[in-house]
């Protein structure tokens, strides 16, 4: 990537220079121009950096936008609070952006990935190398194609076993578990009530935090962490 570009790329990630649907479409073009529209995952790692928002998917970088703070609020209070209970119990590690899922034609960055305590082999330094157990995206209106259509079908190929889908401008989530035959199965959808995780062993979830999260050290009393 030449010098010009390179300042091109970054006036277009300034505050109120374009819309995100126009400055995503230009940067993927500076990114790819015509006589190179490929790279490997490793030259994807190498390009990007952790203020970059994109994924790597079929040898091509995808642009996204950032989140927004109903998004945000969401992640931070499930990240603790997953994070927190595995750790108490010792059944894994929880991780956040920025940090990539690495499946055989997709370097996704979800939102949450769960990585139970005998799958820790698969983290290297900069990438999960291989499915997570659990993964959740956070829906919006520019992501909701993504993650309900070409996320869907990559993690199910790739044996994700765990997939939430949580939207909270319309306060609805969806748990999605992988079945005996390989393929994703709704086991339980709406806007209240509690799910218990098959993969997070003994973790369960009001979905009603979800969309008004009450303080974390709350909710790790109820799941039976703190006394």
């Amino acid at each position: 990537m030449d010098r010009r570009r390179e300042e091109i790329l970054k006036r277009l990630k300034e505050p109120g220079i374009l819309t995100d649907e126009l400055k995503r479409a230009i940067m993927e073009l500076l990114v790819f121009p015509p006589e190179r529209r490929k790279m490997t995952y490793e030259e994807f790692l190498d390009w990007a950096d952790e203020d970059t928002l994109a994924e790597w998917v079929d040898g091509k970088v995808v642009i996204y936008t950032p989140a927004s703070l109903l998004h945000q609020n969401v992640v931070r209070f499930l990240g603790a609070l997953l994070g927190l209970y595995a750790e108490f119990h010792g059944l894994g590690v929880v991780l956040l952006p920025p940090f990539q899922m690495k499946l055989a034609s997709s370097g996704r960055e979800p939102d949450l990935l769960f990585v139970a305590r005998e799958n820790l082999s698969r983290l290297k330094d900069a990438y999960l190398d291989g499915p997570a157990d659990l993964v959740v995206e956070v829906v919006s209106p520019e992501s909701e194609r993504r993650d309900r259509g070409e996320k869907f079908w990559e993690y199910q190929e790739g044996g994700v076993k765990e997939y939430w889908l949580i939207d909270p401008e319309k306060k609805k989530a969806e748990f999605w578990e992988l079945s005996a035959s390989g393929r994703f199965q709704l086991r339980m959808e709406g806007s209240e009530g509690k799910y218990e995780s098959k993969v997070v062993e003994g973790f369960w979830l009001k979905i009603e935090w979800l969309w008004s999260p009450p303080p974390v050290l709350e909710a790790l009393k109820e799941l039976g962490v703190l006394p």
